[in-house]
C-alpha cells in the first residue's frame, strides 16, 4: 500500500505532517507552535494556557448551532523510544514511517500514533469544509505520557463543551467508559565506591529483544521485564561468587515495561568460564518460562574493560534483594468487569546517577483508589526495608464508568448502524486524562475510542491502517447525531 492510497486521506496527511514535528514529552514547543499556526491559518479561535494546552474552536455548520458542544481531545506528546542500534534524535529528526501491509510503523523508533492519530483526526476535522457538525472545541493537551501535566494544569473555564470524546484508545470497535488511576513510587540507594581487587574478570551481561509495551494496556500479557530478568541472574551470581557490581542500567519510562537492561560486573578470574556456563543455563530457564511471550529474548555476556571501582557490596546486595522483592505485573483482577486488570505495578527503570545514587522508578495503577494506594504502599515498604530513600508522586484519579452515558448510547447506535455489530464497552487499565477532566468539569459526558494500535511505548508500535478509516467514519456519524442542547 502506498501512502497516497491511505484512507481517510486528510487524516493520514496530517499524521504524516505532525510526524515531522518533534514532540517528546515536556518538550512540546515545536508542536505547540505548529498548532497555533494551524489555527491562525484556518482563521479559527485559538488559545493557549500557561502550561501549553491548546484549544481550537470551530463554529457549527449552518443549521447545527443548537447541538450540544463537543470537545475532541488528544495529547500532543509522544513516548520517544528507539532500538539501541538505531540513530535517531527525537528533538530534531522526523519519524520515518514504514507501511507493511495493513500496518503502519516506524523505522526502529516509536511511531507516535499514541496519540498522534488523535491529533491528526482533530486537525482533519478542523480543516474540513464538507463535514456537518455542531459546535466543536479541539483540546490538545501536553505531557500526558510522563505525568498528565497538561490535564492537571487545565483550569475551569478554558473549555465550554458538554460532551468530551477522548481519542486516545487503542482498540477499534471498543468504547471505553472508565480508566485506572496511577501513582509513581521511587527508591534511591546511596552507595560508596570501592576498588575492585586485582585478578578479577570484568563482564557485561545484557537482556534485550523483549517486547516491552505499555505498563497499563499490555501488563496483562505477561511479557518479560528486563530489570527483573537481569536482577535474577545477578542475584544468583552474587550468591555463588564474590561479585562486584560496577554499573547497572535498565528501562527508561515509568509507563513502559522495560525491554532492555544491562550490568557491568566483576568476579574472580577463575570464575570466567563457569559464569558463561551459568548464563547458558539461566538462558535456557528463561526461554522455558517466556518463549511463548518473548520469542526474541536475548541474554548476552561479553568481556568488558576493567573498571577501577565498583558499588560497595553491602549496597549492591540490598539492591539485588529489593529488586527481587518488588512485585511486577498484575496484582488483582476486577470483580466488577470481566477480564479487566484492577491493580498492577511496573518495575520501570534502574538508573545510576552522578551523585553515587541508584534510582529505581516504579508505577502503580488501579481502578480503585484505595487499592492503588495499597499497591503503592506495598512497593514502598519493599524499598524502605531495603534501605532506599522513598519518594512518590501525588498520583492521578481514575475515571468511574457511567454505563448510562448519553453519548455512549449515541456511539453504540452509530457503530451498529455503520458496521452491523455492537461495539464492546469496556474500562481500560491504562491511565487516561478523563478522570482529571471530570475533577474540573464534572458535568462532562465522556467516552474514549480510537483505531487499533499495538505495542505502543516501544519501537514495535504500529497502527492498523484499515481501522483508522472505520474510526473516522464512526466519529463523523457520532458528530452527525449529537443531541440537541436543552
Amino acid at each position: 500500500m502506498e501512502k497516497t492510497e491511505l484512507k481517510p486521506q486528510s487524516v493520514f496527511h496530517y499524521f504524516e505532517e505532525i510526524s515531522k514535528v518533534p514532540r517528546p514529552s515536556k518538550k512540546e514547543e515545536k508542536i505547540i507552535a505548529y498548532l497555533k499556526e494551524f489555527g491562525q491559518k484556518h482563521k479559527l479561535e485559538t488559545k493557549v494556557d500557561e502550561i501549553g494546552n491548546i484549544l481550537i474552536k470551530k463554529p457549527a455548520t449552518p443549521g447545527k448551532e443548537n447541538l450540544k458542544t463537543v470537545i475532541l481531545q488528544s495529547h500532543v506528546d509522544m513516548v520517544c523510544e528507539k532500538n539501541s542500534d538505531v540513530e535517531h534524535d527525537f528533538m530534531n529528526d522526523p519519524i520515518e514511517i514504514i507501511i507493511e501491509g495493513d500496518w503502519m510503523k516506524a523505522n526502529g523508533t516509536t511511531l507516535g500514533a499514541d496519540n498522534g492519530i488523535g491529533v491528526a483526526t482533530q486537525l482533519a476535522l478542523l480543516a474540513a469544509d464538507d463535514i456537518e457538525h455542531g459546535p466543536l472545541e479541539c483540546l490538545f493537551t501536553v505531557d500526558e505520557e510522563t505525568g498528565l501535566t497538561g490535564a492537571f494544569a487545565l483550569k475551569e473555564g478554558f473549555m465550554n463543551g458538554d460532551i468530551l470524546l477522548n481519542l486516545d484508545s487503542e482498540d477499534e470497535g471498543e468504547m471505553f467508559i472508565g480508566c485506572a488511576g496511577g501513582v509513581d513510587s521511587v527508591g534511591e540507594f546511596k552507595y560508596k565506591e570501592v576498588p575492585v581487587p586485582a585478578g578479577y574478570f570484568f563482564f557485561r551481561v545484557g537482556v534485550s529483544g523483549l517486547k516491552g509495551g505499555h505498563s497499563g494496556g499490555d501488563i496483562h500479557l505477561g511479557r518479560g521485564n528486563a530489570n527483573k530478568i537481569l536482577n535474577r541472574f545477578l542475584s544468583q551470581t552474587a550468591k555463588k561468587y564474590d561479585l562486584y557490581l560496577c554499573e547497572i542500567n535498565g528501562g527508561n519510562l515509568h509507563n513502559a515495561i522495560p525491554r532492555e537492561a544491562y550490568a557491568v560486573c566483576a568476579v574472580p578470574f577463575d570464575a570466567k568460564e563457569s559464569i558463561r556456563v551459568d548464563l547458558n543455563i539461566f538462558t535456557a530457564d528463561m526461554e522455558n518460562e517466556l518463549s511463548v511471550v518473548e520469542p526474541d529474548m536475548q541474554l548476552t555476556l561479553e568481556s568488558e574493560t576493567a573498571r577501577p571501582n565498583a558499588i560497595d557490596q553491602e549496597t549492591s546486595g540490598k539492591l539485588f534483594k529489593t529488586l527481587y522483592a518488588l512485585h511486577h505485573g498484575i496484582y488483582a483482577m476486577s470483580h466488577d468487569m470481566p477480564d479487566l486488570v484492577e491493580t498492577s505495578t511496573n518495575l520501570a527503570s534502574i538508573k545510576m546517577k552522578e551523585d553515587n545514587t541508584i534510582k529505581i522508578e516504579t508505577s502503580q495503577r488501579s481502578s480503585i483508589l484505595s487499592a492503588r494506594d495499597d499497591m503503592a504502599n506495598t512497593v514502598r515498604a519493599a524499598l524502605d526495608l531495603g534501605g532506599a530513600k522513598v519518594s512518590y508522586s501525588h498520583g492521578y484519579p481514575g475515571w468511574k464508568p457511567n454505563p448510562n452515558s448519553e453519548i455512549l448510547k449515541v456511539a453504540i447506535s452509530s457503530y451498529k448502524k455503520l458496521f452491523g455489530t455492537d461495539p464492546k464497552v469496556k474500562a481500560i487499565h491504562a491511565g487516561l486524562e478523563c478522570g482529571l477532566f471530570l475533577d474540573k468539569y464534572p458535568h462532562l459526558d465522556m467516552i474514549s475510542f480510537g483505531p487499533t494500535l499495538r505495542d505502543v511505548h516501544s519501537p514495535d508500535e504500529r497502527m492498523e491502517i484499515s481501522t483508522v478509516d472505520k474510526f473516522w467514519k464512526h466519529l463523523l456519524d457520532i458528530l452527525a447525531n449529537i443531541p440537541v442542547k436543552k
